[in-house]
């Protein structure tokens, strides 16, 4: 029996990295996941493909979160493919991509989480988790300055968490847990990728200074762990970065 036979879990940006990597395991655990991307179909189908290999329940849905009708899509999968939405990992952001509009690291980053939970709430059952996926960079902004690159979207990140933290009462007269992820630099992520590009060394000396940085398959086994973690509504669980502690953030 796993943890979660009979469960849904919906993954957001789940074509690649860290969100593929969370798909694979709730899906080791018996959930049905709902595998979402924005344009890498291929790549969907492709961790799909994997988890069905491995016995386990999935369907890959395309949908823009910035949009209406790809929030309402994305939720409403759960429900035609498998009945139940029980699990919400808010995964994907941005906002390092070059050649987007004006602001669009706040439309994904904060209104895009808002509006993907508010689809997916009333679809929820009382005791449902929600999961939203941040970094020390962002989580820590107001205390801890970050690279000047990756500053607008790590306030955006942090624009998101303080917006979803505000639906905690409401969310929690609905039996529904929020838990918040925050992770330090990982390795091999798109992000990792473009701020490097952005500012050569700087993942050498994230290194350096924190001494490891978690690969995505450790960071992704956190975020799952806290899919079925006893912990209270609104608690933060952070993985790496320690010397972020000692800096008296909070």
């Amino acid at each position: 029996m796993g943890l979660l036979d009979n469960k849904t879990a919906i993954v957001t940006g789940s074509s690649r990295g860290i969100g593929a990597e969370v798909a694979k395991i709730l899906a080791g655990e018996g959930a049905a996941v709902v595998v979402n991307y924005r344009q890498k179909a291929p790549r969907a189908s492709k961790v799909v493909a994997g988890i069905e290999a491995a016995g386990g329940r999935a369907a890959a849905v395309g949908a823009d979160l910035t949009t209406n009708e790809g929030v309402h899509a994305l939720a409403s999968a759960a429900m035609e493919n498998f009945g139940s939405l029980d699990v919400l990992v808010l995964n994907a952001s941005g906002g390092m991509e070059s050649g987007m509009e004006e602001g669009y690291a706040l439309k994904l980053n904060r209104d895009a989480q808002i509006n993907m939970l508010n689809a997916a709430v009333p679809l929820m059952q009382e005791g449902s988790r929600v999961v939203f996926v941040t970094s020390h960079q962002a989580h820590f902004i107001n205390s801890v300055p970050t690279m000047p690159e990756y500053e607008p979207v790590a306030r955006s990140k942090r624009a998101g968490e303080d917006a979803l933290r505000e639906l905690l009462p409401s969310l929690t007269e609905k039996g529904i847990t929020l838990v918040v992820v925050s992770g330090d630099m990982i390795e091999g992520t798109v992000t990792a990728t473009l701020l490097d590009r952005s500012n050569p060394g700087a993942i050498e000396a994230r290194r350096a200074e924190a001494g490891k940085l978690y690969s995505v398959e450790e960071f992704a086994a956190v975020v799952a762990g806290m899919v079925t973690a006893d912990v209270e509504s609104g608690h933060t669980e952070y993985a790496g970065g320690a010397d972020y502690f000692g800096k008296n953030a909070g």
